[in-house]
């Protein structure tokens, strides 16, 4: 088990947290920003900083904050998925698979951290690899839009269209409104208008 200090400031980070996970990243940002700044080697309001900014698409924040984390704690399974996040961003795809699968090593059977390596494989051209890594995410968070529609374009890539809209259309019956549900409406739309 990875030792990771304990933070000074527990009840800011849970608010920090709070706030993450309402969408409120901005103001998640400012409470953290506060405590980093009487303790700027705090880890956990660290990998929180690059949570947020990550969310925000502030890409070369999110990488500098979980950098600073790796610098001070180099098996921060939470830093690692987020530079992949990054690094896949930047299509830097076998950057982003290296850190993923260092991730899932840290912190193995997370459906998030498999949904990313999955994904990243899967445009990294180990397509087999990145599907077999998808279904693999899916069994462990079967109703998870997300990777339903990333399993759901790797593959509609394939041509394998009636497994894709199965999955694309079970995304939005669980999430309608995110951008990843725009996103796959658009795909279903596609498949629908290419069979007619």
């Amino acid at each position: 088990m990875t030792f990771r200090p304990p933070s000074s400031h527990p009840s800011s980070l849970e608010q920090a947290e709070h706030l993450r996970r309402s969408g409120r990243h901005t103001e998640a940002i400012d409470v953290l920003s506060k405590v980093l700044t009487q303790s700027p080697d705090d880890i956990h309001a660290l990998e929180e900083l690059a949570d947020n900014e990550l969310n925000l698409e502030h890409f070369d924040r999110a990488e500098t904050a979980a950098l600073h984390v790796l610098s001070l704690m180099p098996t921060s399974a939470v830093a690692l998925y987020i530079l992949g996040a990054v690094y896949a961003h930047r299509e830097r795809f076998g950057d982003a698979v290296l850190h993923f699968r260092n991730a899932n090593a840290l912190a193995p059977n997370t459906p998030e951290i498999l949904r990313a390596l999955g994904f990243a494989l899967f445009q990294s051209g180990a397509e087999t690899a990145g599907i077999a890594t998808l279904e693999r995410a899916l069994s462990l968070e079967p109703a998870n839009p997300l990777i339903l529609c990333d399993l759901g374009v790797a593959h509609l890539s394939q041509g394998q269209t009636e497994r894709a809209r199965t999955l694309l259309s079970e995304a939005l019956s669980i999430d309608a409104v995110s951008e990843c549900a725009k996103e796959c409406a658009d795909m279903l739309q596609r498949i629908e208008q290419n069979r007619s």
